[in-house]
């Protein structure tokens, strides 16, 4: 590659070589603790959430870098009535589809007043974060409601039987989670390759070829590599199909749908978009419904992994999503982010956590960190909008 191709790409894949830095960065300073199975596993399960919210959030930010902050609560309020359901003898199903229509009910409630009242989205979501906040301890009545459902642990990724049995019975390693990891990686091979033979038809010729062999080598390694990592220890958690299906939908929905598209268009230009014939409240509307709907699956897989509900659940979760966002290329004008990003930028903060959380600094300092890495995310957006201007 020449030197100015060289530049382009580095520039554009910013965050992943950020990403690769930070994991070299604390392999060296805990020793290569970060990189043990088990904490491997630990970054996917303890952050499944993140996943999860930031997809949605995600929707949110297109629309014109619009964000909620009442996920967090949200997802306290969800869980608090799933695990008092539970509690009370109902079946883990009718908990876990209660859930999921509170959460779809609130953010269809708030979509209302945004979408169709004109309210700014941040007072809007402001209101709910400290209504559905307060409305989490009214239904725990400030107590914490253990949940003790096998199947619903083991669904939502809680308890220590929460993986995919090893149907292949291998010994050492989990030959189902290594069988899965060369499935994924031939099926991410051969789509790439499909996709760079579509797109010579049409005539798009990439500026850094040599550099897309490149990913597609080292992507693929990657997953070989997690996939090798996840077998050693106990295998696939059933957290991960979870977030592997949500960010599978959504990378859909906004990669080849008229509805994703239309967030792109109305971040871009509302009015255009408008004018154009597309009801952008609509879009507006379906944005914090969906989010609101997340926010409830979030709820369960948050009190499965702790196994109960608490008033204290959902703290932070907010920011934990819309930074997620930012720092995988989300502008904060709106109009331009890709679920990719999403994955990037979770991955990054989760990396961040453990590993300042196994060199034993404290969560304050990791908040501190979090906000630079969060504003140095932003900064290069507006520099680099102010370039283009």
């Amino acid at each position: 590659m020449k030197t100015g191709s060289i530049g382009t790409y580095a520039k554009k894949n910013m965050m992943i070589i950020a990403l690769v830095a930070v994991v070299i960065f604390f392999s060296i300073t805990t020793g290569g603790k970060i990189l043990y199975a088990q904490n491997i596993n630990n970054l996917i399960s303890q952050n499944g959430y993140v996943f999860v919210l930031a997809a949605g959030m995600l929707l949110c930010i297109l629309t014109g870098g619009n964000i909620d902050l009442a996920v967090g609560s949200v997802v306290c309020f969800t869980g608090a009535i799933g695990g008092v359901m539970m509690s009370r003898g109902f079946n883990y199903l009718q908990a876990v589809a209660v859930m999921l229509a509170v959460g779809l009910a609130i953010g269809m409630f708030q979509g209302f007043w945004i979408a169709k009242i004109s309210v700014p989205p941040f007072i809007a979501t402001l209101a709910g974060m400290y209504a559905f906040r307060g409305l989490s301890n009214v239904v725990l009545q400030g107590l914490t409601v253990g949940i003790d459902n096998q199947k619903f642990l083991r669904i939502f990724g809680g308890g220590a039987d929460c993986y995919i049995p090893d149907y292949l019975g291998g010994d050492k390693l989990n030959l189902t989670c290594l069988a899965a990891g060369v499935g994924i990686t031939m099926l991410y091979v051969l789509l790439t390759l499909i996709g760079w033979s579509v797109g010579r038809k049409k005539g798009v010729v990439s500026a850094s070829p040599v550099a897309d062999k490149v990913r597609l080598v080292v992507i693929s390694a990657l997953i070989l590599w997690i996939s090798y990592k996840l077998a050693s220890y106990k295998g696939i958690p059933t957290v991960l199909m979870w977030i592997a299906g949500v960010l599978l939908i959504y990378g859909y929905i906004t990669k080849y749908t008229a509805i994703g598209r239309y967030f792109y268009a109305v971040g871009g230009n509302e009015k255009a978009t408008r004018l154009s014939g597309v009801n952008t409240k609509m879009v507006y509307f379906i944005a914090y419904a969906n989010m609101g709907l997340l926010a409830g699956l979030a709820g369960i897989l948050t009190v499965a992994r702790a196994s109960s509900s608490q008033p204290t659940y959902g703290q932070g979760y907010e920011m934990d999503a819309i930074a997620s966002c930012f720092i995988g290329g989300a502008s904060a004008y709106g109009g331009v982010g890709k679920i990719t990003g999403v994955i990037i930028g979770a991955t990054l903060m989760g990396v961040i956590n453990q590993g300042m959380s196994i060199m034993g600094i404290s969560a304050n300092y990791q908040r501190a960190v979090k906000g630079v890495v969060l504003l140095v995310a932003v900064l290069v957006d507006v520099l680099s909008k102010k370039e283009k201007a």
